[in-house]
C-alpha cells in the first residue's frame, strides 16, 4: 500500500500524455485566459498535488505492467481516462481556442481538461495499490479542478 521505489515507465508514459499538450498549449492559449485572479489556496494545493503527483508516477514501481489479473482492469480504466483527455485536447486544438472550449466537457465530464487527468491518475493509483499517490491525486483534484470549476463558471 505503501509502494516500492524504483522507476515507472507507465508512470512517465501518462506524464508524457499530460504533459505534451500542456507545451503545446503554452503556445495555443484561449483569448482572454488568464491565471491572475486564481485562489491562493487553491492554486497552493493545485502545485502541491502536482508535485506529490508527479514524482509518485515516476518513482514507484508499482505502476508497471505485470502479469494480467482482474486487477489489471484499472490500469485499462486509467488509461481510457488518458486516452479521452487526449481526444479532448484534439478537440481543443481543433477549435477557435476560446474559453468556452477550454473548460468544455467530454462524455458527461466537466471541466473534462481538469477532470480527466486526475482521474486517469487516481485510477493508476489505485492499479499500483500506492496511497501516496491516490493522496497526491485528491490533493490535485481540489485544486486543479477547484481553479478550472471557479473559471468555468466565471464564463457561464
Amino acid at each position: 500500500m505503501f509502494g516500492h521505489l524504483g522507476f515507472s515507465y507507465v508512470g512517465l508514459v501518462f506524464l508524457l500524455m499530460l504533459f505534451i499538450p500542456n507545451i503545446i498549449w503554452a503556445k495555443n492559449q484561449p483569448q482572454g485566459y488568464s491565471a491572475e485572479n486564481e485562489n491562493r489556496v487553491l492554486a497552493f494545493f493545485e502545485r502541491a498535488g502536482e508535485v506529490i503527483t508527479t514524482c509518485c508516477a515516476l518513482c514507484f514501481s508499482d505502476f508497471n505492467l505485470r502479469e494480467w489479473s482482474a486487477w489489471s482492469w484499472w490500469l485499462v480504466a486509467a488509461f481510457s481516462a488518458m486516452v479521452l483527455y487526449e481526444i479532448w485536447w484534439i478537440r481543443y486544438f481543433k477549435s477557435k481556442r476560446t474559453l468556452a472550449d477550454f473548460y468544455s466537457s467530454i462524455l458527461a465530464v466537466p471541466v473534462a481538461g481538469a477532470t480527466l487527468p486526475v482521474i486517469g491518475f487516481f485510477l493508476l493509483g489505485i492499479y499500483g495499490k500506492v496511497i501516496w499517490m491516490l493522496i497526491g491525486c485528491v490533493i490535485l483534484g481540489i485544486g486543479h479542478i477547484g481553479i478550472h470549476w471557479n473559471h468555468y463558471k466565471e464564463i457561464s
